[in-house]
């Protein structure tokens, strides 16, 4: 079985358990999906969506966070 194959058949197996996977996160693009599942490793899920509305209409685009000063 190639890597390819493995990868599809765990995705298969996963959704036959989770058929409509759901998240208490809020988001409406998979970026933003991703950050804030990032932050969500630092915080519980109530408190990062307290401070994501207020970062994802700062950073609407991936090239926003990009652009985006470390400071």
């Amino acid at each position: 079985m190639t890597k390819a194959e493995k990868v599809l058949e765990i995705i298969h197996r996963l959704e036959k358990v989770y058929p409509q996977p759901k998240t208490a996160l809020l988001f409406s693009n998979p970026h933003e999906l991703l950050f804030a599942t990032i932050l969500s490793a630092q915080a519980t899920d109530k408190v990062v969506n307290t401070i994501t509305p207020a970062l994802f209409a700062k950073y609407k685009t991936i090239q926003d966070f990009a652009n985006a000063s470390i400071a």
